[in-house]
């Protein structure tokens, strides 16, 4: 996530049992894709998408500067933590994950979770429930080896049936453009042709897994370059991890999609796709 929120993540991400701060990552990112001018057709504002009466009654002065400002992710990114946190203490009686009753209140209203005890028979809060928790695991550092994708060998053979073709610059492999990729084209595909659909652009696609570290990294494993290491909004490459410190890309114009090495210095991170996690990227961000 972008390295100026990280602090405040971090930080506010603890402010109660129910959250933490990889989970009040996934939430941002769901929400307004970490975009503080963000603003939707139904009047949410901001990087935490507050509606101006739901602002009203739980904005709060994060960065103690005097005022409320749902534009300012310091007073914004603390309210949704506490926004959060009050929500769980409006259901801490109801059975069930505190964490995943929070969140349906979030979406349906703690009112909804308390008469059902627990996330209520809504699809679109269960789905919006699901969707958190699996973004949740890519915001948050692995404890442990990550394992692996059981559709990353797929994955890898198309990549590799697709070598030596031209790059084409927003190229999704149609026949209208002869069969061409760039690069997040390619990883789209690839994953697509085992029945895996990701965003169509490399910095969304960061987000559809957990992030192995460069030592764990397994074949079929998608791996990302930026030339901000701080900001995975700012990636602009992608590749398929094939082992052996190689990766298969479409790398630019004039050049063909080949191997190329990993280890470079705008070797941003790795993401380790999983259908859940795929699912769970929105479509808006």
């Amino acid at each position: 996530m972008p390295a100026a929120y990280q602090a405040l993540v971090q930080k506010w991400g603890n402010s109660c049992p129910a959250i933490n701060p990889a989970l009040l990552a996934a939430q941002l990112y769901q929400e307004s894709g970490f975009n503080p001018k963000a603003q939707s057709h139904a009047a949410a504002q901001g990087i935490a998408q507050f509606i101006p009466g739901t602002w009203a009654t739980h904005g709060i002065d994060g960065d103690g500067d005097g005022d409320r400002d749902v534009w300012d992710p310091a007073d914004a990114i603390p309210s949704a933590a506490m926004y959060d946190c009050s929500l769980a203490s409006y259901v801490k009686d109801v059975g069930g994950d505190l964490t995943e009753n929070m969140l349906a209140s979030y979406n349906a209203g703690a009112y909804a979770v308390i008469k059902y005890g627990g996330v209520p028979p809504y699809k679109e809060t269960q789905n919006y429930v699901k969707r958190i928790r699996a973004l949740e695991e890519s915001f948050a550092a692995p404890v442990g080896r990550v394992d692996p994708s059981r559709q990353a060998a797929g994955a890898i053979s198309y990549a590799q049936s697709k070598l030596g073709t031209l790059y084409l610059w927003g190229g999704n492999g149609t026949p209208e453009q002869g069969g061409r990729f760039d690069c997040s084209g390619l990883t789209k595909a690839a994953y697509e042709s085992v029945g895996i659909t990701l965003p169509r652009v490399a910095n969304d696609q960061y987000n559809a897994g957990p992030h192995p570290s460069r030592e764990e990294l397994l074949p079929g494993d998608l791996v990302f370059f930026s030339d901000d290491l701080t900001n995975s909004r700012a990636i602009r490459h992608v590749g398929i991890y094939v082992g052996g410190g190689y990766m298969i890309d479409a790398p630019r114009t004039n050049a063909v999609i080949r191997f190329d090495p990993v280890d470079t210095p705008d070797y941003f991170g790795a993401t380790r796709v999983t259908e859940d996690g795929a699912k769970a990227l929105p479509t808006t961000v």
